[in-house]
């Protein structure tokens, strides 16, 4: 993995009921990093696996056999650590230095998971590399302040802005249902859920904090 990466896709591992497919996204991916089950969601969509990370303390010594066998390289790393198997993957991709980093398993199930993972986005936003949580509902992403353009998303139509920081200030939205101008949003609010765009595209800028913009669509439970 010396040539320069465009995309790694990243697969942890999340709840099979929220694994997104993974085969819509690997023309575009140009390396796939499995972190410890997430090499099982990559072997059973048939995806090559380039680099295998973690302590595989979640599936059995006969399936860590088979990912050794399969995958281009593979470090295994004690189960007693510091780092998550995912905080692993992120610090080998980050050395990488890809021009974007694509998530997924990361989602669903434990919610301190859950939780902990969304935040992992900060440790990208650190370093200007562009990353993304993706799964079946919904895609995650972190920004810092500017101004941004948003593509409309017939898959992921609902667009919600949510305060990563304490306080986000000057948040303005065009080119969406709800428009805003100069707003502050601040933890616990829930003014910026549930927008959607009125065209093919829009813009959103603001001056200050860190913002997460969460593209979703709705599920029917059936």
């Amino acid at each position: 993995m010396n040539q320069q990466i465009k995309t790694i896709g990243i697969v942890a591992g999340g709840p099979n009921v929220l694994a997104a497919d993974l085969k819509m996204y690997d023309e575009m991916v140009d390396c796939w990093i499995g972190a410890d089950e997430g090499c099982s969601a990559l072997l059973h969509q048939n995806l090559s696996i380039d680099l295998a990370i973690g302590d595989f303390d979640s599936i059995s010594e006969e399936n860590v056999l088979i990912v050794s066998q399969k995958a281009k390289e593979m470090i295994r790393y004690p189960v007693e650590k510091d780092e998550t198997d995912l905080e692993l993957a992120i610090e080998h991709a980050v050395a990488l230095a890809p021009n974007r980093v694509l998530l997924f398993g990361v989602t669903g199930g434990r919610m301190d998971h859950t939780l902990a993972n969304v935040q992992q986005l900060i440790r990208f936003s650190q370093v200007e590399i562009p990353a993304t949580i993706i799964d079946p509902q919904n895609t995650i992403q972190l920004y810092k302040p500017g101004e941004y353009q948003v593509i409309k998303d017939n898959t992921y139509s609902n667009v919600s802005f949510l305060s990563f920081s304490e306080k986000v200030t000057g948040l303005s939205l065009k080119g969406f249902y709800y428009p805003l101008n100069g707003y502050s949003l601040s933890w616990g609010s829930t003014r910026c859920l549930s927008n959607k765009l009125l065209s093919k595209k829009g813009t959103f800028s603001f001056t200050s904090g860190i913002l997460i913009m969460i593209k979703s669509r709705d599920v029917l439970l059936t």
